[in-house]
């Protein structure tokens, strides 16, 4: 599910050589002391990812998996990027200090939020939810 599989057969299943993206179970080891609860080991290929994008890599990676009725329980314990992958991330193109000077807040934590709804606020509206979260 999180890589090329999905519940049930669609069309476009034959459009591409899903075998090449699919992601791999190569390890799975019992959770020592606990019973059917196991330690799986899981590699993607790089080419299923957008190279520089943290979104993309996040969500083909852990997706919609988490909300499984029939896993019980899920946990990401560990992620390792390969280098090849990581020299993709071009980075921020500026430092905090650029935002704490453009910004005018030096001293605190900078945080953001989403607006909810994300959608259908009137500018005005959204502009007082803006100006409420500051």
């Amino acid at each position: 599910e999180s890589s090329t599989g999905t519940w049930t057969t669609v069309w476009t299943d034959g459009l591409t050589s899903l075998d090449r993206y699919k992601g791999r179970c190569y390890h799975i080891e019992p959770v020592p002391g606990e019973t059917d609860q196991y330690i799986c080991y899981v590699a993607y290929p790089l080419d299923l990812f957008e190279e520089g994008s943290v979104t993309n890599m996040f969500t083909s990676i852990v997706g919609n998996v988490f909300g499984f009725k029939a896993l019980r329980a899920l946990r990401l314990e560990d992620l390792r990027i390969p280098p090849a992958y990581i020299k993709t991330f071009q980075g921020p193109p500026h430092g905090i200090q650029v935002e704490r000077d453009k910004l005018n807040k030096y001293g605190r934590p900078l945080l953001g939020c989403t607006i909810k709804p994300k959608l259908g606020l009137s500018a005005k509206n959204y502009g007082r939810a803006v100006y409420e979260c500051l």
